[in-house]
């Protein structure tokens, strides 16, 4: 990151709000250093709706509309 800065590009996807970064990290004092660092001179692009992965899991009948997606409920390869 550091060589990047101010250089290049640099794409970060996550499914957690800027909010739950405390929680993904255990301490809300260096997630927010982590994130002034990454939103400085950044683009934010905020999707919201249903994922690809939930939708094709749905289609194929493994999960009901009504039915929360949760982690627990992800296989190893999609909790990751």
């Amino acid at each position: 990151m550091s060589r990047r800065y101010e250089r290049g590009s640099i794409l970060i996807t996550s499914n957690q709000s800027l909010a739950g970064w405390g929680q993904v990290f255990g301490d809300q004092v260096i997630a927010t250093a982590i994130l002034d660092r990454l939103l400085h001179h950044s683009t934010i692009i905020n999707i919201k709706g249903e994922s690809y992965r939930l939708k094709e899991k749905r289609k194929a009948g493994l999960l009901t509309r009504s039915e929360p997606f949760t982690a627990e409920a992800a296989t190893p390869e999609e909790a990751s």
